[in-house]
């Protein structure tokens, strides 16, 4: 098995996404009230793209039974300008007149650079030695996450009436209050706690992972199990898969990438 990635602009992606990039770049017109989601994967992404159309949905005359989650898993609630751009027909979807809400995991930029990294099936996954060495180079899909991170906060400071910069960490520990400052920024502010307890639980890793459309079948773009996108959502599961040094690395590199920017991510705390 073999992973390629590409490398525009500074960043990777897998083989199948740059010509969805680059129709992406060349033709998607955004509107006034679009709303794009950028996360880089396993930073509570479901999470986010369950909350958003619940939020924008959202009736308290409906009970748990009713809302878009229920015959949906969330990626097919919010497709990716990717997914979009890689469909047929593509200059007809994105070009409609109602709020779209969309995600990205990155930057559509320019080919620059190509990497192959090549596996036999038979040898499994990737040993987590070399998987965090190229982690740490920046090389991964998406990657490097840093370079992410700081661009879009530093964006955040100075249009912050446009993007809204949320931090897993801070959501888990205060969901209801980070789902209160989600829903300001979308235009739909609560102003009963009970509301928002209602958004909180039915967007719950525990209720989503047991509603029946995402216990069987395949996530339709990706392929993957619609089950696979709900594991522990806990903060210092890395205990489990990385040892104490690799964690001191990646704070350091963390700490160095994130010089200058004020923004703390806290890693040392988790």
């Amino acid at each position: 098995m073999a992973i390629e990635l590409y490398q525009w602009q500074g960043f990777w992606y897998p083989l199948y996404l740059p010509e969805a990039a680059l129709l992406a770049q060349s033709n998607f017109k955004a509107c006034n009230d679009d709303i794009l989601l950028a996360s880089s994967m396993k930073t509570g992404t479901t999470w986010l793209i369950a909350l958003m159309p619940t939020i924008m949905n959202y009736n308290n005359t409906h009970g748990d039974d009713d809302g878009p989650l229920i015959k949906n898993h969330p990626n097919e609630l919010i497709p990716s300008l990717l997914q979009i751009f890689s469909e047929q027909n593509a200059s007809e979807k994105y070009n409609i007149s109602s709020a779209r809400s969309l995600g990205s995991f990155v930057p559509i930029c320019h080919m620059q650079s190509y990497r192959t990294v090549s596996r036999k099936q038979e040898e499994g996954p990737f040993p987590i030695d070399e998987a965090f060495e190229e982690y740490c180079n920046g090389v991964h899909p998406f990657g490097p996450f840093h370079d992410h991170v700081v661009e879009y906060w530093e964006e955040s400071l100075k249009w912050p009436e446009n993007i809204l910069f949320l931090k897993y960490k801070e959501m888990n520990r205060d969901p209801k209050g980070q789902v209160k400052k989600l829903a300001s920024f979308l235009g739909r502010p609560f102003e009963k706690d009970e509301d928002v307890e209602k958004i909180v639980w039915r967007c719950s890793l525990e209720r989503l992972k047991n509603l029946e459309v995402n216990k069987s079948r395949l996530e339709p773009w990706v392929r993957i199990p619609k089950s696979s996108y709900f594991r522990l959502g806990v903060v210092g599961d890395w205990k489990n898969s990385l040892s104490l040094e690799m964690k001191q690395r990646l704070d350091e590199i963390t700490n160095m990438k994130l010089k200058g920017s004020e923004l703390e991510l806290d890693a040392s705390k988790v």
